[in-house]
């Protein structure tokens, strides 16, 4: 054993070595390859951790401790029933509306409180994939057909690869929900509604933080988004009456916390985003050092922080290095993606489902890109094959489903998708 543990040493060493030696510094394409990767890790810094990915660790983290594992159990439990499970993963996942790497601390939630394997990869699917604002403007910018075949078979897919999920690892479930039901009965400490007023106050500011500038200049759409920040901060305010009467928090506490958000608002009201970082930092340090359920939110939540974002951050730097921004170039040339993706064969969807799911997609910024591929060539059979996976899968969320549910069932997932996609792509490009 001593021997192997020396071999695999040189082995690294070697590799490093040789990784350096050889690195093609100089070169126009590595040059710009490297460079693209730090322009994506920056944007998707700016536009993805602070509104996007921090109140999801928060989210993540009242879920580990103010919902209580029964329900958990009784809607998404391995011995839950199928209907109200699968029903319940992709009806929350549609409402949430947010990209592949936002969902993933919810997904790390539900999934480490008993959810079974199912209706918890049908709730990873369907928050990315089944994004009605995204549904919209597939059909508004490349035809109701497309739009339409995206919303029935994104809902399909959630369903269909849950259930299959649950069937490949149907023994380690069968296990999971023997060992379920010898749970005893947790205390409430309160009312569920009470908690589910608590998390729509969340799941507001969550939303509507992100929410994207529409095309019309006059409309419902438009009027919510001239107005996001004003309605983000009420649902924020809402979050801190629900700390003050059903959480305990001290009164003067709470109003003290929420005096530098109002002040950075008021002193700075064109970047609202400062507002929303003090906002973030006064909560933690309202609640961080508290012994109570709201100290364990704060540690619950910075755990997901700890778990997940080095990994996104790392596997973006990589699709960015491989792929590059889009309409930028990395190490992989984009005449390979576009040549590839022409047509209607077998070969041309797997491509494009395939490409989709190792690249990063913003949410909404799908349609655009595929506006330009579909110019340059590129087949209906494989934009719908793109528009199932991209959305859904990406090289830095696979990254961390493997550190939540392992190596084998992250594999499995990912080739559900791939496959799914591919042929849903041939089927729809045979028939349109």
């Amino acid at each position: 054993m001593e021997w192997k543990r020396e071999w695999k040493a040189l082995f690294w060493i070697v590799t490093i070595f040789c990784t350096f030696y050889y690195l093609p510094v100089g070169g126009g394409r590595f040059d710009n390859a490297v460079m693209e990767a730090l322009h994506l890790a920056k944007w998707y810094a700016q536009e993805h951790v602070l509104l996007c990915l921090i109140p999801a660790f928060f989210i993540a983290g009242a879920i580990a401790v103010f919902v209580s594992q029964n329900s958990v159990l009784k809607y998404l439990g391995a011995r839950a029933n199928k209907v109200v499970a699968y029903g319940v993963a992709s009806m929350s996942g549609t409402i949430l509306a947010v990209c592949s790497c936002t969902i993933l601390p919810l997904f790390a939630g539900i999934y480490r409180m008993g959810a079974g394997l199912g209706p918890a990869t049908a709730f990873l699917y369907s928050g990315p994939a089944i994004n009605v604002l995204a549904i919209i403007l597939t059909a508004h910018i490349l035809g109701p057909e497309l739009g339409l075949a995206r919303a029935l078979a994104a809902i399909i897919f959630s369903v269909v690869i849950g259930l299959l999920m649950h069937l490949f690892f149907r023994k380690e479930e069968l296990a999971k929900a023997d060992a379920q039901m010898a749970l005893p009965e947790e205390q409430v400490s309160r009312p569920l509604w009470q908690n589910g007023i608590y998390f729509a106050m969340m799941v507001g500011i969550l939303v509507f933080a992100n929410w994207g500038r529409s095309e019309a200049t006059s409309g419902l759409w438009f009027m919510i988004y001239a107005n996001k920040w004003l309605i983000t901060s009420l649902f924020a305010a809402g979050m801190g009456v629900c700390l003050m009467l059903w959480f305990k928090l001290p009164r003067w506490q709470v109003i003290l916390a929420a005096l530098p958000p109002v002040l950075m608002a008021l002193l700075f009201g064109g970047h609202p985003t400062l507002a929303f970082v003090a906002g973030v930092l006064a909560l933690s340090l309202l609640i961080s050092t508290r012994e109570d359920e709201t100290g364990e939110w704060f540690r619950e939540s910075w755990g997901f922080a700890k778990q997940i974002l080095p990994l996104l951050l790392f596997g973006v730097l990589i699709a960015g290095l491989l792929l590059g921004r889009p309409g930028n170039e990395g190490l992989i040339p984009s005449q390979w993606v576009s040549r590839a993706v022409g047509g209607n064969s077998l070969a041309a969807n797997f491509a494009a489902s395939f490409a989709g799911a190792f690249m990063y997609f913003a949410t909404l910024t799908e349609v655009p890109i595929l506006q330009g591929l579909i110019g340059n060539g590129m087949g209906k059979g494989p934009a719908l094959a793109l528009l199932l996976a991209g959305p859904a899968l990406s090289l830095p969320n696979m990254l961390v489903i493997r550190s939540i549910m392992g190596t084998k069932k992250t594999v499995v997932f990912v080739t559900l998708v791939v496959v799914m996609a591919t042929l849903s792509g041939l089927l729809y490009g045979t028939f349109f």
